[in-house]
């Protein structure tokens, strides 16, 4: 493993980089599979999903393109606020267009409950939502992924492009953080 002074800072380790590496390749075979005579566009919803989404396009092999938007409601928080921002919003019109929202967590719901409702009002003709991680304990909006990488439990987690306060983003697996760091 490569140095690091982040590991310092992880209670447990969820999922390995082979375990994640593992289930995005499936994931990736999914989406081709489902979308194999389309040419989808990947929404990338920032920061989060950078890395995650990456690795995605990558594994489903699909004629496809990629557009990311910005949003917020958690603001440097352990908790959504529950109001979401636009932050970054789409350059390019998706009308007519087959959407994959691409997301790091699934967790209060807010962010991708929102985000489903602006693209169905902008004209897409589908929208598929495929998450890394799905925390449905804490779920606050009627909304469930299309396609989830793993379930988690209701721990703080980071890694794998999830932060806490910007950092962290660049583990290769997904841990639990230590309490201590983020109730400073």
């Amino acid at each position: 493993m490569a140095k690091s002074n982040m590991n310092q800072d992880i209670l447990k380790i969820l999922m390995s980089e082979e375990e994640i590496k593992n289930r995005i390749q499936e994931m990736g075979d999914e989406l081709y599979d489902r979308f194999e005579n389309k040419n989808p566009m990947f929404v990338g919803v920032l920061n989060g999903c950078f890395i995650f989404m990456a690795d995605l396009v990558r594994a489903a092999q699909l004629k496809s393109e990629v557009e990311f938007i910005g949003v917020s409601s958690y603001k440097n928080a352990t908790k959504s606020s529950g109001v979401v921002q636009i932050t970054r919003d789409l350059q390019r019109d998706i009308s007519g267009r087959d959407i994959i929202i691409v997301e790091d967590i699934l967790d209060s719901g807010n962010t991708l409950h929102f985000l489903k409702s602006y693209m169905e009002t902008k004209g897409a003709a589908s929208i598929t939502i495929v998450t890394l991680l799905d925390k449905p304990s804490r779920r606050e909006k009627p909304i469930t992924p299309d396609l989830a990488g793993f379930e988690v439990p209701d721990e703080f987690v980071v890694g794998y492009g999830l932060d806490y306060c910007q950092q962290y983003r660049n583990m290769p697996y997904i841990g639990v953080l230590k309490p201590e760091v983020y109730s400073k």
